[in-house]
């Protein structure tokens, strides 16, 4: 559902993207996280509390003897209920629910790498119950097609010290996963998203949507994992 421009030359690419968390296919192990209404073991009481969360995800992890937790692209999320971020204006509204990067839950201060040159577009820290906390976004560019990728849920030490239009180097460790008070109060994890038209927007763009705009989302917004290329280990 991505532009055919991008899509392509991403899907042309992906041999030379490099990692953005370090994962060893040969000794480590991902675990598929399911977010959905169709996770039963994820209460509301869970969801309220952000240290029986965080407890809920780190007890998936090592009880599934997984260094990382994945998921969540194209996913329709009861999740985001924990968060007014996510309602409309009026109670009328339709919410948004649709996950429109991948999550990548890990440890906290999780080293994050640049899987291909590029330079600091923006950065902010977005400080609301729900959202991204801090936040990269970098632009990058691939056969004279420009794209951003964007890194939520960082540490605020990510966004100390740097400026934009800062160039990174493919392999650069530029951020890190932060801790609940950072990241937008989520346990520890990276919210990676790519976008084709990033507009007007600096240091923040939507990264779930309502289901009825699915299309128009996902069409500006390819599957993160043609760069990461992690699900294939789940």
């Amino acid at each position: 559902m991505a532009k055919t421009g991008l899509l392509s030359v991403l899907l042309a690419h992906q041999k030379d993207f490099g990692p953005v968390v370090t994962f060893d296919p040969a000794r480590d192990k991902l675990l598929l996280l399911d977010l959905t209404a169709a996770n039963r073991n994820i209460s509301e009481d869970i969801l309220d509390d952000i240290n029986t969360f965080s407890t809920y995800i780190n007890d998936q992890l090592r009880t599934n003897n997984a260094g990382y937790g994945i998921g969540g692209y194209n996913e329709h999320r009861t999740v985001y209920s924990r968060s007014k971020v996510f309602d409309g204006t009026t109670e009328q509204d339709e919410p948004r629910r649709l996950h429109l990067g991948i999550d990548i839950w890990g440890k906290p201060n999780t080293p994050v790498k640049a899987p291909l040159d590029g330079i600091i577009h923006s950065f902010a820290f977005n400080n609301n119950f729900g959202d991204y906390g801090a936040t990269i976004i970098l632009a990058q560019q691939l056969d004279g097609i420009t794209f951003h990728t964007l890194y939520g849920h960082l540490s605020l030490n990510s966004i100390k010290n740097i400026q934009e239009g800062d160039r990174i180097n493919k392999g650069d460790v530029f951020a890190e996963f932060g801790i609940p008070p950072e990241n937008g109060h989520w346990p520890p994890h990276l919210h990676f998203q790519v976008i084709d038209d990033i507009g007007e927007w600096k240091g923040d763009y939507p990264g779930v949507c309502k289901f009825s705009e699915r299309e128009k989302w996902l069409a500006n917004c390819p599957d993160p994992d043609i760069i990461l290329q992690l699900n294939q280990y789940t």
